[in-house]
């Protein structure tokens, strides 16, 4: 998968006329059409089996996801991805990593509305494959700053998280911006890490986040896609 340079180009002088933090922004706006209000990530599971149930655990259970999960592994292909790393290895690595075909489903579906609506608003070829690769692509296509895309990246990522949890547990509305803005110098720190980081510095040690995940599918009753 390559993304041609003529229309890399075209994209990137469309970006030049606009900020790229607001573009940042937009990509990663709740509004932004990838479908990630669909997906709990095996949370859903965690809350039913009542490893969640307020928001300090939930705050716990997210913080685990960004530092030892997929945060950490895919701001990884993200960041490589937006660095000219080969885009059908990086795709093959992130659904190696999904331990479950939800996760799997999840990664990949998410990744091909991102790149769809990526070339019917700027006209770049992205690829559509996994949701990490498929912003790192966009990201180097616009010519957008990768370390403030990869933290709104995963800003974005436990945003969504957070979300589910508050519409699970439940949890109130400012419970869940709170908990969004603890989680925020983590996402920052990673991000930063993520940057200097090579494919095999990718690796975390999460099994119950991966079994809840895994089990989803199993769940009587079930809200989220994973």
């Amino acid at each position: 998968m390559t993304i041609p340079t003529a229309t890399a180009r075209m994209a990137m002088l469309t970006a030049m006329t606009t900020d790229p933090h607001l573009i940042l922004h937009q990509l990663f706006s709740p509004a932004f059409p990838v479908g990630a209000f669909a997906w709990s990530h095996g949370l859903e599971t965690a809350i039913q089996d009542g490893h969640v149930s307020g928001g300090e655990s939930a705050e716990d259970w997210l913080r685990t996801a960004l530092e030892f999960g997929a945060g950490w592994s895919d701001a990884v292909l993200c960041a490589q991805a937006a660095t000219g790393g080969d885009l059908d290895e990086l795709e093959a690595l992130a659904a190696a990593l999904s331990p479950s075909s939800e996760r799997r489903a999840e990664t990949l579906e998410q990744g091909a509305a991102f790149a769809r609506a990526v070339h019917g608003v700027w006209g770049a070829e992205i690829p559509e494959t996994a949701y990490p690769v498929a912003v790192g692509a966009t990201f180097k296509a616009l010519g957008l700053p990768v370390r403030d895309g990869l933290r709104l990246y995963l800003q974005s990522f436990a945003a969504n998280l957070t979300s589910a949890a508050v519409r699970l547990v439940p949890l109130g509305q400012t419970e869940g911006q709170r908990i969004t803005l603890a989680l925020m110098p983590l996402c920052a720190e990673l991000a930063d890490k993520a940057m200097a980081a090579e494919l095999d510095d990718i690796g975390g040690f999460a099994p119950m986040l991966d079994i809840q995940s895994q089990r989803h599918e199993t769940l009587y009753s079930r809200v989220f896609r994973s």
